[in-house]
């Protein structure tokens, strides 16, 4: 897997990404999985904080404040799913991104595990996976206006202390 995302390379956009100032923890018991999403979502503008063990992603949590939670269903000793329960106890308005493998087979989705979204590990996971952290990141990003309408705002202000 990792020798697949290791040659992936981020499209170049003129369009910036919501990644500004944002911190991802991103949690994955597996080595090559972890470094491969942490890169690319790196690549993407984020600043991620990765773990291979679920407790210490919580204690690094309860520390810090991470504005999107990226993590793996299948982990020894606490499960994605109890992980993100932990994390909603804390802050309960953190968006949550679930990796899986067995997503399909499992049937999981939103609403049976709590998560923001599910994205299913595989060939499409990659792109999956950075649609998904912007459409999170783009709730919580302040929207600026467009350059015209902060000038016809000015424009209004103006004319209103004259």
């Amino acid at each position: 897997m990792l020798t697949f995302w290791a040659s992936y390379s981020m499209p170049k956009s003129s369009t910036p990404t919501p990644a500004a100032k944002l911190r991802i923890l991103l949690v994955d018991d597996n080595k090559n999985g972890l470094l491969a999403r942490k890169f690319v979502l790196e690549e993407a503008g984020y600043d991620v904080t990765a773990f291979q063990k679920s407790e210490e992603a919580l204690a690094a949590f309860q520390a810090c404040p991470f504005d999107i939670l990226v993590t793996d269903y299948r982990m020894p000793h606490m499960t994605g799913t109890e992980l993100l329960a932990r994390v909603r106890e804390i802050r309960d308005k953190v968006p949550v991104v679930l990796v899986s493998s067995v997503a399909e087979v499992l049937g999981l989705t939103e609403q049976n595990t709590g998560a923001d979204a599910v994205v299913p590990k595989g060939p499409h996971e990659i792109q999956n996976l950075l649609r998904t952290v912007n459409r999170l990141a783009s709730k919580i990003m302040p929207r600026k206006p467009a350059a015209s309408q902060a000038a016809r705002r000015a424009r209004k202000d103006a004319k209103g202390s004259s």
